[in-house]
């Protein structure tokens, strides 16, 4: 009679058991529809610049608290190639630079976090040698609503914003 009782409890159980598995399966099988995966189109950036630097890979980034933007400065391949190796900032001819400043906006997702919203400005850095081997740095900056170009500037001398761009250094990464 024990014997009987102890096989009908471990019966109970696996069923208990599978019925708890069943549910938790076919609970999970349910979309949110709170949730809704979008792309940031207020992000995005136009496609009349003179490059896309969102194709490109981050070398830092950092958030204005009291202007509430934040930015992300990129750099084409030679750029980070030069930026992962070296603590100088002395880029190669054929590194460009851009710096992408975006005006944030709360996250609807994530409570107490923020997302870039649209772009205030996006200011670029290339590198360049002359014929006679002098480093040159054209600086080209465009802003407000439909980013128009608003600066340009070709220097052999690192100066203004085209300097403080150069100076930043590379985020550590994994």
């Amino acid at each position: 009679m024990r014997h009987r009782l102890n096989v009908i409890s471990l019966t109970r159980a696996a069923v208990i058991l599978c019925m708890a598995l069943l549910l938790s399966v076919t609970g999970c099988a349910k979309e949110n529809p709170r949730v809704v995966t979008t792309f940031n189109e207020a992000a995005s950036l136009p496609a009349d610049l003179p490059y896309n630097p969102l194709q490109w890979r981050v070398i830092t980034s950092a958030i204005d608290r009291q202007d509430s933007t934040m930015y992300t400065l990129f750099g084409n391949d030679q750029a980070i190639g030069y930026a992962t190796r070296n603590a100088q900032h002395d880029y190669p001819a054929g590194s460009i630079l851009a710096l992408v400043t975006w005006k944030q906006q709360e996250d609807p997702r994530w409570f107490g976090s923020n997302i870039p919203s649209t772009p205030k400005s996006i200011e670029f850095v290339t590198v360049s040698v002359t014929e006679d081997h002098r480093t040159i740095y054209l600086y080209q900056e465009f802003s407000g609503h439909a980013l128009n170009k608003a600066a340009e500037n070709t220097n052999s001398t690192l100066v203004g914003r085209a300097a403080y761009l150069i100076s930043q250094r590379a985020a550590v990464m994994p």
